[in-house]
């Protein structure tokens, strides 16, 4: 049974001057999950660089390991065990911190995980460097938990590193209650950070060079709820508004946004702006109205397809994804098939294809008529053939096309790589003074693999 502890009063998230630096010890880190979980995971380790840690890379033989968790799915929880083991082939004698979702939702069961010393939850997983001076291998890990309702503080978070784009997070938690999710219990209610606070770490980050900065958040589009009330002080309008005038911003893109909170008047917006890009992923989940309310998602189909039609009427080269979720109790073939027929005939980009999956504390796991697991594997083996065909010709549909696009240091052998400006992924000869500088191009041909060829037409695109 595990130690579980009370995680300290009054504790600040925030780094500390007083912590000890070793700057002879090694860190690494491992991120499962969204790109909310890595720009929570590049803050936690700024903290220890800034504490003189040096950084390894993951599994490589490390004095602590970091494994920032996701719980979205079965899945991950198993993957988090895969991950234990690697971290301790690498150096049994390495400490090993569990953090992020799963370790708030099932805290006692990661304890149980062979090489596993110390569990954080919610409220604590900024907290890593203050425990580690009592912290020691033993068969017994510690819990640091609290009930999530306690996670009531925003912590601000983006992502470092070789990724030209950033992604800053400026909402968290959730106050939905959707039939088959656990992130609310994982996250807390919905909190924001401030306007002021999101425009200073924007013009810190472009100081830096940054080029694109993409916008994260659990529910991205409920931004505006602060500490200590449930009444929203801003809209998300209003910061898209905010970052609009920050000078040097080349790009700004929205990570994701429920369709309900994706506004008419945050569309056209977007179609009027100089910085936020012509690509937007719209959770769905169902196209079955049946199964949109049995999810207890906040809209209808007909909402989705005015959503739809309305990006498609004001940015017509917009790229647009979706979230499916395919074998949720209940959904028979018709169900499933309405799905399939609404998507193959709705002018959308590309498709995030989930397996439902049972999750505890959860309404749906307490729902009739569950779908066996071949036959959900087999729906989303179709949708993701769907996916391909819709992500396929919406890149013919750009041939021919000027779009700027901003290269990164990636590269795979002699290639580099890119996003246009919607969202179509660029392979090009590598060229050094290619990289972290937005170049209009033409795109020329796509290749076997997928990526767009392009010819570039020699002019940096600046704000």
């Amino acid at each position: 049974m595990a130690n579980v502890f009370e995680s300290f009063e009054g504790s600040q998230i925030q780094n500390d001057d007083s912590l000890p630096l070793r700057p002879m010890q090694t860190v690494a880190f491992h991120t499962l999950g969204c790109k909310l979980n890595f720009s929570e995971t590049s803050t936690i380790a700024r903290q220890f660089r800034d504490a003189g840690w040096q950084r390894a890379d993951f599994p490589a033989v490390a004095d602590v390991y970091v494994v920032n968790t996701c719980s979205v799915t079965e899945n991950a929880d198993k993957e988090c065990k895969q991950i234990v083991n690697r971290a301790m082939h690498a150096n049994p004698e390495g400490k090993v911190i569990i953090v992020g979702c799963y370790a708030q939702l099932k805290p006692e069961e990661i304890a149980t995980i062979p090489g596993v010393d110390l569990v954080l939850g919610a409220t604590e997983k900024f907290n890593v460097l203050r425990y580690l001076d009592n912290l020691k291998k033993s068969e017994e890990a510690a819990v640091m938990a609290c009930e999530i309702d306690q996670a009531t503080t925003f912590v601000s978070a983006h992502s470092s590193g070789d990724r030209t784009r950033v992604f800053l997070k400026v909402q968290d938690g959730c106050d939905y209650s959707c039939a088959f999710c656990t992130i609310p219990l994982a996250r807390g209610k919905s909190r924001s950070d401030t306007i002021e606070n999101v425009v200073r770490q924007a013009k810190e980050l472009v100081a830096n060079g940054v080029k694109e900065i993409v916008l994260t958040g659990v529910n991205l589009g409920d931004f505006g709820i602060r500490e200590g009330t449930a009444k929203h002080q801003d809209r998300f309008i209003d910061l898209a508004l905010a970052l609009e005038e920050i000078d040097g911003l080349e790009r700004i893109r929205i990570s994701s946004i429920e369709p309900n909170l994706l506004t008419e008047e945050v569309i056209r917006f977007v179609a009027e702006s100089k910085k936020f890009v012509p690509h937007f992923h719209i959770p769905l989940q169902s196209g079955s109205e049946v199964i949109l309310k049995a999810m207890r998602r906040r809209y209808l189909r007909s909402l989705y397809t005015e959503r739809i039609a309305l990006i498609n009427e004001c940015i017509p080269n917009a790229s647009i994804g979706a979230d499916v979720i395919v074998g949720f109790p209940g959904e028979t073939e018709e169900h499933f098939m309405e799905t399939f027929n609404y998507l193959h005939q709705l002018n959308i980009t590309y498709l995030h294809v989930f397996t439902y999956s049972e999750r505890v504390n959860t309404l749906a796991i307490k729902m009739d008529d569950a779908i066996p697991m071949n036959v959900r594997k087999n729906r989303n083996r179709m949708l993701r053939n769907l996916s391909l065909k819709k992500q396929q010709a919406f890149y013919q549909s750009q041939l021919g096309k000027e779009l700027p696009v901003l290269f990164e240091a990636e590269r795979s052998g002699e290639l580099m790589y890119g996003y246009s400006s919607n969202y179509i992924r660029v392979a090009h000869p590598y060229n050094e003074s290619l990289v972290n500088k937005i170049i209009k191009c033409q795109i020329n041909t796509i290749n076997p693999e997928g990526f767009a060829e392009v010819i570039l037409l020699g002019e940096t695109v600046t704000v």
